[in-house]
């Protein structure tokens, strides 16, 4: 288990372990920790890390394509041997950039369930407002959405403007990659924005107001006496 997972808030103890003295120190302690989980989840710094993997990922793939394009074009051993560091350099980037980026996706679902077990303990409509964060929500979609967008413009764009002599298969290939790349980043991070804000709704909206108990309705009375 990585640093990061070790330093998620604990999850609340079981009901026969419970030791709150009143229900607003068990709200005070269910705020901080929805509050740091919520930034886990959805705050500036977790963005900025999200993009640094993103630009790690596109500079190892470029390097990588570098290769493929340095290594079509070799007439030499001389440039088989720089393609080859190319690629190497390339892997070196790319696997930890993915290898952190699934991480990371690890780290999210671990804070999802917490998040959803310490809502669970109470309801605070006062409290939990904040804890929706429509706004940071709508940055990480429109950030999404934009990373999606550009990279299905490169999948398309690139291909259909390839000609042939001209454009080679490797340089196609690393446009395409690239692409996909930017599209597959930005589909998580919309579908990590849309979900929590649908499970936010769900979980910390205002409870509908309870029937009053001596309401009835009309056809249940009965009808006075002659």
């Amino acid at each position: 288990m990585s640093s990061r997972l070790r330093a998620l808030p604990p999850p609340p103890p079981p009901p026969h372990l419970r030791t709150w003295p009143d229900r607003e120190a068990l709200l005070a302690d269910r705020d901080r920790a929805m509050g740091e989980l919520g930034g886990r989840l959805l705050g500036g710094a977790r963005l900025v890390v999200f993009l640094v993997w993103l630009l790690l990922l596109e500079i190892g793939w470029g390097l990588v394509g570098a290769a493929l394009v340095t290594f079509d074009e070799a007439l030499d051993p001389f440039g088989a041997a720089v393609s080859l560091v190319l690629a190497g350099l390339g892997a070196g980037a790319l696997v930890p950039a993915a290898y952190f980026q699934v991480a990371g996706v690890r780290r999210d679902l671990a804070a999802r369930r917490l998040f959803v077990r310490w809502a669970a303990l109470d309801h605070a409509p006062a409290r939990d407002a904040r804890h929706r964060a429509p706004g940071l929500s709508l940055a990480w979609l429109l950030v999404s959405f934009a990373l999606c967008a550009a990279g299905l413009w490169l999948c398309v764009v690139v291909p259909v403007s390839a000609r042939p002599g001209a454009t080679t298969y490797a340089e196609v290939v690393y446009g395409v990659g690239a692409g996909f790349l930017l599209w597959l980043t930005g589909l998580a991070g919309a579908a990590k924005a849309v979900a929590h804000y649908r499970l936010a709704v769900r979980l910390l909206s205002p409870a509908p107001p309870a029937p009053r108990p001596d309401a009835r309705s009309a056809s249940s009375e009965r009808p006075p006496h002659a």
